[in-house]
């Protein structure tokens, strides 16, 4: 017999995933916005993902707690990789 909560824990975690990483409202013929906009700011794409952990991270308590945690985690990550 299967768990039903963590089944259930598990999709909630897929859903709140889908939303972060790859929303499909930022996707368009193939093309993620993230992508656009890395190539049109060059190097000045490190200082929009800045901004955005900033956002994400002044407004968690009040918008979306953890979807904005998570969101603020994700533009970190992507910073982080420019680096690497």
């Amino acid at each position: 017999m299967t768990d039903y909560g963590k089944i259930i824990r598990e999709e909630e975690h897929k859903r709140e995933m889908l939303a972060v990483d790859h929303p499909p409202h930022y996707n368009k013929h193939g093309i993620e916005c993230i992508t656009a906009i890395e190539a049109a700011l060059g190097d000045g794409f490190k200082f929009y993902l800045q901004g955005n952990i900033l956002k994400y991270m002044w407004r968690y308590e009040y918008k979306n707690k953890k979807e904005d945690l998570l969101k603020a985690q994700w533009y970190l990550s992507k910073l982080i990789e420019i680096y690497k």
